[in-house]
């Protein structure tokens, strides 16, 4: 191949009255504006289509003659104009949520929160994502836009992307990887005064790795990409990093791991935009938090425990993940290879390094990135309540001794942003009949109660325009790849006759991994040929998902559903379309009547494709696990099972239980409501469930409702401590980290020698007098929470029913240096045999939680 002695940008060719719609395209507003969107899709509708929807792409190939015709559009301009006069609105507006809640706070002192991800699902033609994680970042984002959050996003930009799914003619998985071109995609490469790129470095062995950093502006935030194709890195594994979303091997994970997190702290300082807080969106870019310490201690001269308590104080952590398996752990091979200089740099030993995320295994132990994230953050949290309960009990190791209620990690339960999700019709029907602030405040209860005010008639034929769209979309999609799989001609034609525009239809589509039991549903194939191909009151399947490369039972799963799907009696009623993105998930959850998700609880942690339906007048119907275990009830869907979980062993047990529930709640729930019909045709009892689900559910799982959890719960307590903390030359945070420091050196001082009752049968409502006896070395009480700590008693004989911890006062000392007495009172409301204990605690203003690891001291039971 022959390379160029020189490159050449070549830019659209605009007339003056269209200058402005490269500011439109390169600013990702559009993908949640359907005004802005239609304004793109009206420029050429059959170019919008074929580009992928990349108005970038789209205005480099539109024709001389088109725009010269569009300018001499008068209804075109208008639109232009409207969709400019909106645009420039918003991207104005300081009357925002954050603002009024915080703008006097920060009126002087404005924080920069930066949110790192591995992948970030913005629209489908930046294909920057594989999945769940990469969609709920990029609705972070947008919602973190709507509102008015100072935050800018941080992750890599990948050349090659996750992968273009195509199935072969056995219906087994292939991928292919498409080069992704980035000066037709709304990126922008970010340059210095003089035109040069901006470049920054990291370490890996023997060399420097370089990258570049590329822009894409997400309304009012925006998100920063590192790119490592450059010709600054010599080495061909070097300059391919950041080619593929998690492609290659550990080695490559790492290092990926690496840029993203120290990387990504340095691209901001390049930028001038040193970040007050940080996000760690999984722990993928946990190493984010050694260059914070590096930059403390060569700017400030703190050590590295000093540097670590302050860079602590301003990291917040989200786990997604609920099962030990999933977890990004390395061997201590990758670590000394790529971490032996750096750890030194901050003066510590290897085995110093090692323990800070240290996870035993067995017979052996790994470098846990969700530890070490845990050690370096002050707030952490999982991503709905189940999962919040799963998170501490997976990680209760890490804080021994602590109850796993009160394990400190929180959580924020997902959510969607609506606007990205709810369709152009839909959207229509809401805006005639609620309140406009519906859009802008979709965390309100007050607004979805006007859901009731929607006639049923237009509510189900607007869901059912959306349920044809679905389906010839998919007769579209089917028919192309049967084209592409080189399939019979007679084949392809029967694609148009697939599906059913009037039948009830169930949509099925994420990441095929076992864990989501994509084919439960055909358990009992004969059962559920029955259930499909009823006459009277047929239903139909739309089944969509990529699995990992590496992940040949999940592709197993997608092989089975593509054979299954080509058997007569299913041949028109189950569809799997290829190479699931965010443009077929729109189609499917804008178009289905059910929404189905089967996954093993406890392993999903949150899920987020169910809560797009709710918006489009879908329902759901699924195991209570994720989301649906808190946003269920029998008014607004329908649940698979009572939420029982099963040992490994049961298996195959659960998967025959739990099939047969999915055909009893199809065959004598579902189904029979939705062919229950009026005079008029319409399901009346189906619209109310409908009405139900949007009323209720709506308010809550949403993203601009979440984002503003993660402010108030995470972001801005975390900034006043941390503000705090720095506050006179970080004095208050030096000493800070001195308490900490002593206090770690000096707990096992800590002792409970007594507990006094005065009685033990009392009567329900008698007020208990405790006193404990506490040793506290060279502690004083203010250091230290002495809590009693009840609650009714467990079948072992543990407290573990309904506990509460009440706080001790310390009385006069007792006589005995060092030793001190704490008093508490209790009460118990209900009779019954009750236990008690007492237990001391770190006690700091800056402590943003009690329990500290290794630092909790109970009274002996001997």
């Amino acid at each position: 191949m022959i390379k160029p002695v020189a490159r050449i940008n070549v830019i659209p060719n605009l007339p003056e009255p269209l200058r402005r719609l490269p500011e439109l395209a390169y600013n990702l507003r559009w993908a949640w504006d359907h005004h802005l969107l239609s304004l793109f899709r009206r420029l050429d509708r059959d170019l919008w289509e074929s580009t992928g929807h990349n108005p970038v792409l789209m205005l480099g190939s539109i024709s001389q003659e088109r725009l010269e015709a569009i300018c001499k559009d008068g209804a075109f301009m208008a639109h232009l104009e409207s969709a400019c006069d909106s645009f420039d609105q918003y991207m104005a507006d300081t009357d925002t949520w954050f603002n009024r809640q915080y703008g006097e706070t920060l009126a002087k002192d404005r924080p920069t929160l930066a949110y790192f991800s591995m992948e970030f699902g913005l629209t489908e033609c930046l294909q920057n994502y594989s999945g769940g994680l990469g969609i709920l970042s990029g609705d972070h984002l947008k919602s973190a836009s709507d509102l008015g959050l100072p935050l800018v996003g941080v992750g890599l930009l990948y050349q090659e992307g996750y992968f273009q799914q195509y199935l072969n003619a056995d219906g087994y998985q292939q991928e292919r990887y498409p080069i992704n071109n980035y000066s037709t995609q709304p990126v922008i490469l970010q340059r210095k005064p003089d035109g040069n790129p901006i470049i920054i470095s990291v370490p890996l062995p023997g060399r420097q790795l370089h990258a570049q950093i590329w822009k894409v502006q997400v309304g009012r935030v925006p998100l920063f990409l590192l790119d490592t194709n450059i010709p600054l890195n010599e080495r061909a594994e070097d300059r391919s990093l950041t080619d593929r979303l998690y492609g290659g091997d550990k080695r490559t994970r790492i290092r990926q791991e690496v840029l993203m997190g120290i990387g990504g702290i340095r691209a901001l300082e390049a930028l001038n935009l040193r970040p007050t807080i940080c996000h760690m969106n999984e722990g993928h870019s946990a190493f984010l938090v050694l260059e914070r310490v590096r930059q403390l201690m060569s700017e400030k001269g703190l050590s590295f425990q000093q540097a670590q308590v302050m860079t602590a104080a301003s990291t917040v952590f989200t786990t997604h993940t609920p099962v030990p398996a999933g977890l990004e752990r390395f061997g201590y091979d990758l670590i000394d290879e790529h971490f032996s200089d750096y750890y030194r740099s901050i003066g510590l030993t290897r085995d110093e390094f090692h323990n800070l995320g240290r996870e035993n295994m067995g017979s052996y132990d790994l470098f846990s990135m969700a530890v070490f994230a845990l050690k370096f953050s002050s707030g952490a949290n999982g991503v709905a309540r189940l999962h919040g309960e799963v998170s501490r009990e997976m990680w209760n190791w890490v804080y021994p001794n602590v109850p796993v209620p009160e394990v400190p990690v929180g959580h924020v339960t997902n959510g969607v942003h609506v606007q990205t999700w709810v369709s152009t019709e839909m959207g229509t029907l809401l805006d005639r009949y609620l309140d406009p602030a519906w859009r802008t405040d979709e965390e309100r209860p007050d607004i979805w109660e006007k859901v009731d005010s929607i006639p049923d008639t237009e509510l189900w034929h607007t869901h059912e325009r959306r349920r044809e769209r679905l389906i010839a979309f998919a007769r579209r999609r089917l028919k192309a790849q049967l084209i592409s799989r080189g399939a019979s001609q007679s084949e392809v034609h029967q694609a148009d006759e697939v599906l059913n525009p009037e039948v009830l239809t169930i949509g099925f589509a994420r990441r095929f991994a076992t864990y989501k039991r994509a084919t439960l549903l055909f358990q009992d194939i004969k059962r559920l040929s029955a259930i499909l191909n009823n006459p009277d009151r047929p239903v139909q399947i739309i089944f969509a998902g990529k699995a990992h490369p590496h992940d040949t039972p999940g592709k197993d799963l997608i092989r089975q559903i593509v054979n299954i799907a080509r058997l007569p009696e299913f041949r028109h009623s189950i569809v799997f379309l290829e190479n699931y993105d965010m443009n077929i998930a729109r189609h499917l959850v804008q178009g289905v009547d059910i929404w189905f998700n089967t996954p093993q609880r406890p392993k999903e942690a949150s899920g987020t494709s169910g809560m797009k339906v709710i918006y489009n007048g879908g329902l759901n119907c699924s195991i209570l696990d994720g989301w649906w275990d808190e946003g269920y009830s029998p008014e607004v869907g329908w649940a698979i099972g009572n939420g029982e979980e099963y040992p490994e062993e049961a298996w195959e047990q659960q998967n025959m239980i739990e099939s047969n529930a999915i055909y009893n709640v199809l065959e004598k729930d579902i189904v029979p409501l939705y062919y229950q019909r009026g005079r008029d045709g319409l399901p009346r009892e189906w619209i109310a469930k409908v009405k139900n689900s949007m009323r209720t559910l709506s308010p809550f799982f949403n993203t601009r409702r979440m984002v503003q959890e993660y402010t108030e719960l995470y972001y801005m307590p975390a900034y006043a401590n941390a503000a705090e903390m720095s506050k006179s030359k970080m004095k208050t945070g030096l000493e800070f980290a001195a308490w900490r420091e002593n206090i770690e050196k000096v707990w096992n001082q800590v002792r409970i020698h007594q507990v006094e009752l005065p009685e033990r049968q009392i009567k329900v409502g008698t007020e208990v007098d405790v006193i404990a006896h506490v040793s506290l070395g060279s502690l004083s009480p203010d250091d230290v929470r002495v809590q009693i700590y009840y609650g009714g008693l467990t079948t072992s004989g543990e407290i573990g029913v309904d506990p509460g911890a009440v706080d001790m006062t310390p009385m006069k000392n007792n006589g005995n240096s060092g030793i001190f007495r704490f008093k508490g009172k209790i009460t118990y409301e209900s009779s019954g045999e009750r236990g008690l204990s007492v237990r001391v605690l770190p006690n700091h203003p800056h402590l943003t939680t009690p329990f500290l690891p290794g630092l909790i001291t109970w009274a002996s039971s001997k």
